[in-house]
Formats: structure tokens, C-alpha cells, sequence
């Protein structure tokens, strides 16, 4: 795939960032935010850490200081060579210390703040003990829409995410599928991702014949046969950005059935689409696909939420379900994808990722939508 590489991010876009944040925070009545090791942390300051420390590793972000990032020694030259190092200050501790004291110094004894929702237990409460009259909520609860707005920068990254998808899908059109195992079409999905330019697959679900009924059946053993309806749903991250789209093909010539429901599932999913607009609540978009298939007389086999976000991590807040009223705003990105699962028979899904634009929405996967035959 061609094309010109996506600039990456300095260490003011990062600084503007912890600055929103910071803003976020006081609006929402909290004294700060605690961020742990995980996507909140690389979008916040670059720095990705060892997934698997259980050292003490913490991003402060108060409205009385410059940001403070707290990381073990053995781990500070990794944090100062992050892109976003340059707008905060490392405090570093050594085995042995305590790095609670060193952090809780830093805090309001009574203050409430936003914690990344994927903190250790462990850390947070050794921060309750050393701070017994502060309180915590969780980002996601908090601060919902944080990640959720994206600047020209990040929807560039997430359209050349979504092209590769795109690209993938128009490749394993022309795999045999019959006869091979869903395992084997998942390896070439995952390879094809990479080849692409994705740094990370985290999942390709390859659900033929009745395993389609099962949303998330991934893959499995099973022999795909003639005449099956195979649901395809792939994603990952390209340049720390995320894909996810889902298209569903048929094994040589589907029934009628098969290709009804297909046709309805796509008119859901054309109609979920429509309704993305700015200043629209999220449970619209669910409304507007769940509305079609139940018109149709299939709503108790569309048994999942139409959408979800995408960013830095392929599922994340704001969800396109019924009871979500937070306004569709301009740089938002999620997917549309309704489905149709009938138990022991197939399943249909179909998924685009869109973005939210000054006057409807903007989809980021452009592959057909149309039932595809394949050997």
C-alpha cells in the first residue's frame, strides 16, 4: 500500500493534551487525574511502559502544577526518551522507597480524582491508605468523551487504519476458503493485516456456516464448507490508531434467505449510518439500524449494541446504544455494525467505521457492502 506517512505527534501536541485534560477535570469537578500504564498514558504522553510491571507508574495531572509522571528508575530513560516527555517532569523512584509517599505528596489529601479505568487495585489502594479522605472515579465514568474527539492529525491516522483494512479484506476476497479451516482464513487475515502496516492484530473473527450465529466466535477448527455464510470481522493497530470492520461472504451461491437477511442487514447498517450527524444522540444511530431489522421482523436476532468508539484502543466510550444520550460530536469516530444471528443456521454482520463531520458522517471503510461470493 502507498501513500505518504501520517505525521507523528510533538511533544506540544502532547502538552495540549494534558491541558485538555486538565481543563476536562475541573469541569467535571475532580482535583486531577491519576493515569496508569495503557492507552490513556500513550495518548496523554507517548510513553507506553512495560505492560507487565507491577512497579508504581503514574501520571499526575493537576491544575496547581506542570504534569508529573512517576516511573520506577530502572524505567525513567525509556519515559524521557517518549515524545511527550518535554512537557512534563520525571520524578523517579528506586526499589526500596516508597513510591506512594513520594506520589500522595503531591496530591490534595481530600481531593476526588479521575483514575484510568485499567489502574492495578493494588496501586489504588495503597493510594486510599495514604490519602483516607480522598475519593476516585473512573475515566470512562468521569471523563467519557476524553479520547473521544479527534484532531485532523489522529483522523488521518484513523483513515489510513481503516484503508488498510480495506485493503485486507480486498485480499482474502481471492483465498479458497472451502475446505480450510477458520483458524487457517485467521492466520491469513492477521497476515494480511500486518503486511498492511499493522503493528498489532487484536482480533479476526472467521465465523462460517452456524458458528456466524455467535457474534464473537473469532475462529476455531471447523472445516468451511460449500454454501456457508462466513462472517469476516478484523481490526488492530496501525501507527498506535485503530481498524475494525466486518463484512460477511458466502461460499458460492447463497439462498434466498441468506441473501434477504444479507440485504437487510446492509439496509440497517446504511440506515445507522444516515443517522449520524452532529448534535445527534448516540442511541439514535442504534435506533435508526435496530428500527430496519425489526420492521423486518428479525429485532430478536440483533442481539448486540450497533457501535462502539475507536482510537488508540479498537473499543472504547462513547457505545451507539439505546439509553447512550451523549450528542454526536464532529471528529467522533465509532462503528455501524448491525447484525442478524440465527441460532445453528449463519450470521450477518456488516461494519464500517465512521467519523463525524461539521454536517453528517464520514465513513472510513469504502470496501463493498453488497454479498460477496467466494471458492
Amino acid at each position: 500500500m502507498t501513500g505518504r506517512t501520517p505525521a507523528r505527534f510533538t511533544a506540544d501536541d502532547y502538552r495540549a493534551r494534558m491541558e485538555r485534560a486538565v481543563r476536562a477535570a475541573g469541569d467535571a469537578g475532580l482535583a486531577g487525574l491519576l493515569v496508569a500504564p495503557g492507552p490513556d498514558l500513550v495518548w496523554l504522553t507517548g510513553y507506553a511502559p512495560p505492560a507487565a510491571t507491577e512497579r508504581l507508574t503514574l501520571l499526575l495531572l493537576t491544575p496547581d502544577r506542570d504534569p508529573v509522571l512517576v516511573v520506577p528508575a530502572l524505567e525513567a530513560p525509556d519515559a524521557a526518551a517518549a515524545a511527550g516527555a518535554p512537557a512534563l517532569t520525571l520524578r523517579d523512584w528506586t526499589d526500596g522507597k516508597d513510591p506512594y509517599a513520594a506520589t500522595t505528596a503531591l496530591l490534595d489529601t481530600g481531593g476526588r480524582y479521575g483514575v484510568s479505568d485499567n489502574a492495578w487495585a493494588l496501586h489504588l489502594l495503597r493510594l486510599q491508605k495514604a490519602l483516607p479522605d480522598s475519593s476516585y472515579a473512573s475515566l470512562t465514568e468521569a471523563l467519557p468523551m476524553l479520547r473521544a474527539v479527534k484532531d485532523a492529525a489522529e483522523l488521518e491516522l484513523m483513515a489510513a487504519a481503516g484503508a488498510a483494512a480495506d485493503a485486507t479484506y480486498e485480499e482474502i476476497r481471492k483465498v479458497p476458503f472451502a475446505g480450510r479451516r477458520e483458524s487457517e482464513v485467521g492466520a491469513d487475515l492477521a497476515g494480511l493485516l500486518r503486511c498492511f502496516g499493522h503493528s498489532q492484530v487484536d482480533f479476526t473473527i472467521v465465523a462460517s456456516g452456524p458458528n456466524g450465529a455467535n457474534p464473537h466466535h473469532e475462529v476455531g477448527d471447523r472445516v468451511i464448507e460449500h454454501g456457508d455464510m462466513i462472517v469476516l470481522d478484523f481490526g488492530g493497530l496501525k501507527d498506535g490508531y485503530g481498524s475494525d470492520t466486518s463484512r460477511t461472504v458466502h461460499v458460492g451461491e447463497p439462498t434466498d434467505e441468506e441473501r434477504r437477511v444479507h440485504d437487510l442487514v446492509r439496509e440497517a447498517q446504511e440506515a445507522g449510518f444516515r443517522a449520524v450527524r452532529p448534535g445527534v444522540a448516540c442511541q439514535e444511530v442504534d435506533r435508526a439500524a435496530r428500527a430496519v431489522i425489526a420492521d423486518a421482523g428479525y429485532g430478536e436476532y440483533f442481539i448486540h449494541r450497533t457501535g462502539h468508539g475507536i482510537g488508540v484502543t479498537t473499543h472504547e466510550p462513547p457505545y451507539m446504544i439505546e439509553g447512550e444520550e451523549q450528542p454526536l460530536v464532529p471528529g467522533m469516530c465509532f462503528s455501524v455494525e448491525p447484525g442478524v444471528y440465527l441460532p445453528g443456521r449463519f450470521g450477518v454482520r456488516i461494519e464500517d467505521i465512521v467519523t463525524v463531520t461539521e454536517d453528517g458522517g464520514r465513513r472510513l471503510n469504502d470496501t463493498t457492502r453488497e454479498l460477496v461470493i467466494v471458492d
